[in-house]
C-alpha cells in the first residue's frame, strides 16, 4: 500500500516561513512527478507546486499566487519532496496535500494523482 505523509505545517504569522515535507511510507513506488496542492474550507482543491524529473533536468511549474515565494524540491534518496513557503500570508491557509503518481501529463489537476498524503495544516494569522 502505498502512502505519503507529509509533515512541517503549524500556525504562523504573516511573512513567517514554513517547510513543509512529503515522504513515502510503506510500499515503495516510482514516480516522476510530484506535487502539493491545498484546499480551504469550503473551497475546491487547488494546485499549488509541482516537481517533475527526467534524465536531464527537472521541471518546475507554480502557481501564480506562490510564484516567487515558493520552493518545491525534491531529495531523490529519501523520494521526498519538500515544500519551502517564505513570506507566508493568510491567503495561504489551508490544508496542504502531497501527490504522487499522476496517470497523466495534467500536473495541475488533482484528479490526475493516485497517490496522496493525509494533509498537514498551516494557519497563516496574526
Amino acid at each position: 500500500q502505498v502512502q505519503l505523509v507529509e509533515s512541517g505545517g503549524g500556525l504562523v504569522q504573516p511573512g513567517d516561513s514554513l517547510r513543509l515535507s512529503c515522504a513515502p511510507s510503506g510500499r515503495t513506488f516510482s514516480t516522476s512527478v510530484m506535487a502539493w496542492f491545498r484546499q480551504a474550507p469550503g473551497e475546491e482543491r487547488k494546485f499549488v507546486a509541482s516537481i517533475r524529473w527526467s534524465s536531464v533536468a527537472f521541471y518546475l511549474d507554480y502557481t501564480d499566487s506562490v510564484q516567487g515565494r515558493f520552493t518545491i524540491s525534491r531529495e531523490n534518496a529519501k523520494n521526498t519532496v519538500y515544500l519551502q513557503m517564505n513570506n507566508l500570508k493568510p491567503e495561504d491557509t489551508a490544508v496542504y496535500f502531497c501527490a504522487a503518481g499522476p496517470r497523466s501529463s495534467n500536473y495541475r489537476e488533482f484528479s490526475s494523482y493516485d497517490y496522496w498524503g493525509q494533509g498537514t495544516q498551516v494557519t497563516v494569522s496574526s
